[in-house]
């Protein structure tokens, strides 16, 4: 009769049978197992008695660097009254309450996937993907653009002027008015330049309250005059391209999902002093996950601290800097310029278009007609500049021309001559031109009233010079053979080809 014995009872007969003097070998042959387990179940059992033979868990005792559980309770807490903090910005204000132990990142998105207060996310790219660019100092340049959204109790939108700081992303602007035309948002940059000063440069969109690119007119519009009137260089981003004003895109999104997400005003007057109240937190308390998760204020306030611009030299003229001065290059077919032996990506939609670079900053600024299409980080050049020369070398000398015979043909529409049966490059600012065109010898020499235009290796058969020489003229044309005479082609001709035109 076959008795079915439980995992525990077998190894507690296992354990008894080494224990009465049996070899742990033959012990372990018997029930299939290796050595070492035959001492590990010596060990549970000298530990707990039989209790001990069954299986446990393998979950350690005790875990030193889990996660306390009030630091997660106050986790869960934070993220139930901001559902728009992610875990940096949970992770900030922990810091900021002086919690201890302080977890990492990756610990409090496990916690918030782990209550299901976020869904996993799988990142589409990867973070060194994104290329991000901003000036190195504030006041430099405005980025500008104009939102709707704000309503009111009766069903009216408002729009929002916006403007923020590239270099701190300090809101400059933030002017709600019923319709975004020119002046409301001319009125509204003024009032930001009276406030914080006029910035060197101010980044839009192509929008008709900011530029005429896309207009009727061909002037100026009341904003680009208001840039000229200041002293703002105007850069305008390539059409269809929002990620070039980035930073104010993101500001909106911001507005959106923690000043505007389901609220109504009862009047303007009451949504412009509750968006004021709000920029203000922004500005001065709301830590930015951009800057290094502090204000945009204390990055913007480092603007004051700058050097003053230096005076000219009396009675000398102020040069503008080399590295601002535009320089000018053609795109290539695939989308690309070169500067410095270096290739820089602009655009297969401009091949064959001359865009101006500026350098500022380290940063090569790419425009297209007065239009920023491109910025990238000056990369070092891929081969040194040649050394300077004391002195400019002089001009070569020409080679002399050969003194054999010449012939003349003229230069075919194509920029070609022809000789011996060859084509000879000669250039299309010739065309319909007369040349001459002698040997010298395996080279041909291509010249012009006694001077030097080419010098191609002969490439024609050599036994057809002498048919070439014949024609010294080139071939005369066919209609007016029959009206050439001896004095007109100046040359003696045979007796038998003067009389061939029946003549006595």
């Amino acid at each position: 009769m076959l008795i079915e014995l439980g995992v525990v009872e077998q190894r507690h007969k296992a354990v008894l049978e080494v224990l009465e003097g049996l070899p742990v070998t033959e012990v372990a042959a018997h029930y299939g197992v290796t050595r070492q387990s035959i001492h590990r179940w010596l060990r549970w059992y000298a530990q707990g008695g039989i209790a001990a033979l069954a299986d446990s868990s393998c979950r350690p005792a005790s875990c030193p660097q889990q996660m306390p559980p009030a630091v997660e309770a106050r986790i869960v807490a934070l993220r139930t009254e901001h559902p728009g903090w992610g875990p940096r910005t949970l992770l900030h204000y922990l810091a900021r309450e002086e919690l201890s132990p302080l977890p990492g990142r990756s610990s409090v998105h496990r916690c918030l996937l782990r209550h299901g207060l976020i869904e996993p996310q799988r990142r589409r790219r990867k973070r060194a993907d994104y290329r991000r660019w901003e000036r190195l100092r504030a006041m430099e340049l405005w980025q500008m653009d104009v939102m709707g959204g704000v309503l009111l109790e009766g069903g009216l939108e408002l729009k929002i002027v916006t403007g923020i700081d590239d270099h701190s992303r300090f809101c400059v602007c933030a002017h709600l008015t019923p319709r975004a035309t020119a002046r409301p948002v001319c009125e509204a940059f003024l009032a930001a330049m009276r406030r914080y000063g006029a910035p060197e440069q101010v980044l839009t969109d192509n929008g008709k309250v900011f530029t005429a690119r896309f207009g009727r007119g061909k002037g100026m519009v009341l904003f680009d005059r208001l840039c000229h009137e200041n002293g703002i260089r105007h850069l305008l981003t390539a059409p269809r391209s929002p990620t070039t004003t980035g930073k104010v895109e993101r500001f909106h999104k911001t507005l959106r999902s923690e000043f505007l997400a389901g609220r109504t005003f009862a009047s303007l007057e009451e949504a412009q002093a509750a968006l004021d109240t709000w920029v203000a937190h922004y500005n001065a308390e709301r830590p930015h996950q951009g800057i290094g998760m502090v204000a945009p204020l204390r990055r913007f306030e480092l603007a004051a601290e700058a050097p003053p611009p230096v005076a000219p030299l009396e009675g000398a003229a102020e040069e503008e800097p080399p590295e601002l001065r535009p320089l000018t290059r053609f795109v290539s077919a695939a989308g690309k310029i070169s500067f410095e032996a270096v290739g820089y990506h602009v655009g297969a939609w401009l091949a064959g278009e001359a865009v101006e670079l500026t350098l500022r900053d380290g940063l090569l600024e790419i425009a297209h007609r007065g239009v920023l299409v491109a910025c990238h980080v000056r990369r070092p050049a891929r081969r040194a500049a040649p050394p300077a020369r004391s002195a400019p070398p002089g001009p070569r000398p020409a080679p002399p021309l050969a003194s054999g015979p010449s012939v003349k043909r003229k230069v075919d529409p194509t920029g070609y001559v022809s000789f011996a049966g060859r084509g000879y490059f000669v250039s299309n600012r010739l065309r319909g031109e007369q040349v001459e065109v002698r040997l010298a010898g395996d080279t041909v020499q291509i010249s012009q009233a006694g001077v030097l235009l080419k010098t191609h290796a002969a490439r024609h058969d050599r036994s057809k010079e002498h048919g070439a020489f014949s024609t010294p003229q080139g071939r005369p044309h066919r209609g007016n053979a029959s009206h050439f005479s001896r004095e007109e082609s100046g040359t003696d001709l045979p007796e038998p080809i003067r009389n061939a035109g029946g003549g006595t």
